[in-house]
Parts: C-alpha cells; sequence; structure tokens
C-alpha cells in the first residue's frame, strides 16, 4: 500500500472457511499480538458478524473474510495496482 494510499503501508486479507473459523482467525492474531509484542488495534469492527472483520494496526491493516464476503467485494482488484505477495499456509 506505500505510495498508493496514506494511511496504512500494508493490508493483509485473509479468509476463514466460515464465520466461527474467521472470527477465531481474527481472536488468535489480536491475541498473539497483543501478548507478545504489547499491540493492540486502533480500531476494529466486524468480530461480532464475522464475516468480514477489519482491525486497523495503524502500519498494516487486516481484513478477515469469509469467502462469500471476500468475494462480493474483492479488495484485491479494488487495490490491483498495488503489488501483492501471496501467501499460502498449510492447515491442518
Amino acid at each position: 500500500m506505500r505510495g498508493v494510499c496514506d494511511f496504512t503501508d500494508f493490508f493483509v486479507i485473509a479468509s476463514g472457511r466460515n464465520v466461527r473459523q474467521t472470527k477465531a482467525i481474527y481472536d488468535e492474531v489480536a491475541g498473539v499480538l497483543k501478548k507478545e509484542h504489547g499491540i493492540l488495534p486502533r480500531s476494529s469492527a466486524g468480530a461480532t458478524e464475522a464475516t468480514w472483520i477489519v482491525a486497523d494496526y495503524l502500519d498494516v491493516v487486516l481484513h478477515l473474510f469469509t469467502p462469500e464476503t471476500r468475494g462480493f467485494y474483492r479488495l484485491e482488484d479494488l487495490w490491483s495496482d498495488v503489488p501483492s505477495v501471496e501467501l499460502v499456509v498449510a492447515t491442518a
């Protein structure tokens, strides 16, 4: 996001398989950042519904989606002029 917008350096965009998994991912990320690094989000929204959770960590904005919501909003297309790095995480 650097050079394209002035409110953050990075977007992290990820999906859970459903609302329960999306909320669990958010809880884990937020918990680890708080416990291990003392970092809290400046603001967050969507954790109750858990179809799209956004957490603003200033330099990084975390977006967690269910597959349907991610497909609907298509942030990757909206910000397609920004270089991206795709990471695939193996699940058990």
